[in-house]
C-alpha cells in the first residue's frame, strides 16, 4: 500500500514538510545516520519524563543514553542548537501541539509509547475544564455518547469554550490519535437491533444532505441534520449491535456529527459547530477509521483559521496527516494540506503556506488513492487552485491571488453554487486590490447573480468583504451601480 506521507528514500525516516528533497539531512550529507535507539526510549527515567511532558529532561536523557550530539538532534528535529541547549536547561519550552508532534516524530517515538502522553490528563485534581468536552475524560464508548448527547442538546458554559482553544484543544487533538480504541459491542435486551441495512440507510441520508449543502448552503439543513444525528446517538446508546456493527455505527455517527457541525458553522453558530466537531472526533476514534478522525480534525482546522486561532488549524491538520500516513489517500492528504496552508497564511508564514500548497498540488495530480473516501469527491485541481488563491490573498499577494482564482474558475463545478460563489467573491476582491478593478467589478456582478437561494452565513461574510472593496471605488459610476445592486441583494438575504 502506497503512503502519501513522505519519508527519506535512503533510511525511511520521516521527512520534514519543509524539506523538498528526497533525503533527510544526515543522508544528504552522506554521513552516518544518527537515530535514537529503541532501548533508550524504554529506559524508566525516559518514560517518566515522557509521561510528565518534561521534554527538556526527555531530550537530555535520550541524548545521554544514545550518545547523540546536539547537532544530531538538530538534524532530526529541525530545532536550532541554541534552542536545544535552552530546552534541556529548562529555559525554553516547545510551543504547542505542532512543535511537540514534530519533536517526537523527529526523534522517532515508538508507537506503543504514545499512550504515556495521556498520563497528565488522567491525574486526579488536574486543573482544566469540566463537563463532557473535558479532554481529560477517558476515550471510551460511554464518554463518546455523553459527548455526542452534549453536542446535540447541552448548554455550553463560557468556561468550556475557552478551555477548548489553545492548550485544551491541543490535548483533545493529540488524544484522538494516541488513546487506545474502545470496545463498541452493545447487547441491549430492549434496544433496537442495529442491522447493516439500517446503518446503510442512515449513511445515505448523511450523503444526501452533504450534496444539498454543496449546492444551496446550510439553510434548513442544520435542523434536519441535528434530528438525523439524534437518531444515530440514540442507536449508539440504546441499540443492540456486535463489535463490527458498533464500529460502523460509530463511523456513521462521526460523519453525521461532523456534517451537522459544518452546517452550524456555515450558518454562523461557531460555538455549537466546534462542540459537534469535537464529538465527531470521539465517534471517529471509536470507529477505528483514521480517515474519519482526519475529517473531524479538518473541520476543526477550518474553525481555527476562520474564527479561532490559526495555530490550532495547523496543529489539527498536521496531526490528521500523521494519523493517515499509512493510508494510500493522496486526495485526503491534499485536502489536509490546504487546511494547514490556510492556517500558515493567516499567521503570515508564507514559505510554510507555499510549501504545503505545492505538496497538495502534487498529491492532487496523483488522482484518487485506494483509501481515499467517497465523500472527498470535491478535491480536484480547481479546489487546490482556489485554496491557493485564498492563501495568497491572506498573505497580501492580490495579483498572484487573482491569477490563481482565474485559473480555478474554469475548474469549479457549476453544480456547487455556494462554493463557486465564495471563491468568485474572493476573486473579485483580489482583482479590485490590483490595478484592474473593473475586472473585479465584472466578477462581483456574476457573484450577485449566483447567490439567490443560497443560504450561508459564510457566503454572506464573503459578500460583505467584496462589497466593502467595491465601496473604495464608489466615486466611479460602474462601481456605484454595482454597490447599489449589492446592497439590495444583501437586504433581501437578511430578510430571508
Amino acid at each position: 500500500m502506497k503512503s502519501s506521507f513522505r519519508v527519506c528514500d535512503k533510511c525511511g525516516h520521516g521527512l520534514s514538510q519543509y524539506n523538498p528533497d528526497p533525503l533527510c539531512a544526515p543522508c544528504s550529507r552522506g554521513g552516518d545516520i544518527a537515530r535514537v535507539p529503541d532501548r533508550a526510549w524504554r529506559d524508566e527515567q525516559v518514560c517518566r519524563a515522557l509521561s510528565a511532558w518534561d521534554f527538556g529532561e526527555l531530550l537530555r536523557l535520550l541524548r545521554r543514553r544514545s550518545g547523540l550530539s546536539q547537532m544530531a538532534v538538530r538534524s532530526l528535529t529541525g530545532l536550532t542548537q541554541s534552542f536545544i541547549s535552552d530546552l534541556e536547561r529548562g529555559r525554553k519550552h516547545l510551543g504547542g501541539g505542532e512543535a511537540i508532534i514534530d519533536f517526537l516524530n523527529g526523534l522517532g517515538l515508538p508507537a506503543d509509547l504514545r499512550p504515556l502522553l495521556l498520563t497528565p490528563f488522567g491525574e486526579p485534581g488536574r486543573a482544566g475544564s469540566s463537563g463532557p468536552l473535558d479532554p481529560a475524560l477517558p476515550w471510551n464508548a460511554d464518554r463518546m455518547v455523553t459527548s455526542l448527547e452534549f453536542a446535540v442538546g447541552g448548554v455550553m458554559k463560557r468556561r468550556g469554550v475557552l478551555a477548548l482553544s489553545g492548550a485544551g484543544l491541543t490535548q483533545y487533538v493529540l488524544q484522538s490519535t494516541i488513546a487506545a480504541p474502545e470496545v463498541m459491542a452493545s447487547m441491549s435486551s430492549n434496544g433496537t437491533r442495529v442491522t447493516i441495512p439500517l446503518i446503510a440507510s442512515l449513511e445515505a441520508t448523511t450523503d444526501a444532505l452533504r450534496h444539498m449543502d454543496a449546492s444551496s448552503g446550510s439553510g434548513s439543513l442544520a435542523a434536519t441534520s441535528m434530528g438525523h444525528l439524534k437518531i444515530l446517538v440514540r442507536l449508539l446508546k440504546h441499540g443492540s449491535y456486535d463489535e463490527a456493527r458498533g464500529r460502523r455505527l460509530a463511523a456513521a455517527t462521526a460523519d453525521a456529527a461532523a456534517q451537522a457541525g459544518w452546517y452550524m458553522f456555515d450558518g454562523g453558530n461557531h460555538t455549537k459547530a466546534q462542540r459537534l466537531f469535537l464529538a465527531a472526533l470521539r465517534a471517529a476514534h471509536a470507529s477505528g477509521d483514521s480517515r474519519l478522525t482526519a475529517a473531524a480534525l479538518s473541520f476543526l482546522a477550518i474553525h481555527g483559521y476562520s474564527v479561532g486561532d490559526p495555530r490550532d488549524a495547523v496543529t489539527a491538520a498536521r496531526t490528521a496527516r500523521l494519523g493517515i500516513s499509512d493510508r494510500d489517500a493522496p486526495a485526503l492528504q491534499a485536502m489536509l494540506l490546504t487546511r494547514q496552508a490556510r492556517g500558515h497564511a493567516r499567521l503570515r508564514e508564507e514559505s510554510a503556506a507555499r510549501a504545503a500548497l505545492e505538496e497538495a498540488r502534487v498529491l492532487c495530480a496523483q488522482g484518487r488513492g485506494e483509501d481515499d473516501p467517497d465523500w472527498l469527491y470535491w478535491i480536484k485541481p480547481g479546489e487546490i487552485l482556489g485554496q491557493t488563491a485564498s492563501c495568497l490573498l491572506d498573505l497580501g499577494r492580490p495579483s498572484e491571488a487573482a491569477e490563481s482564482f482565474d485559473a480555478a474558475r474554469d475548474e469549479l463545478s457549476q453544480e456547487e453554487i455556494r462554493t463557486t460563489a465564495q471563491f468568485l467573491s474572493r476573486a473579485a476582491t483580489a482583482h479590485m486590490k490590483t490595478k484592474n478593478p473593473d475586472v473585479g467589478w465584472g466578477i462581483a456582478g456574476d457573484v450577485l447573480s449566483l447567490v439567490d437561494g443560497v443560504h450561508s452565513s459564510r457566503l454572506d461574510d464573503h459578500l460583505h468583504s467584496m462589497l466593502a472593496e467595491v465601496r473604495r471605488f464608489e466615486d466611479t459610476p460602474a462601481a456605484r451601480e454595482l454597490l447599489e445592486r449589492g446592497e439590495s441583494v444583501m437586504k433581501g438575504r437578511a430578510a430571508a
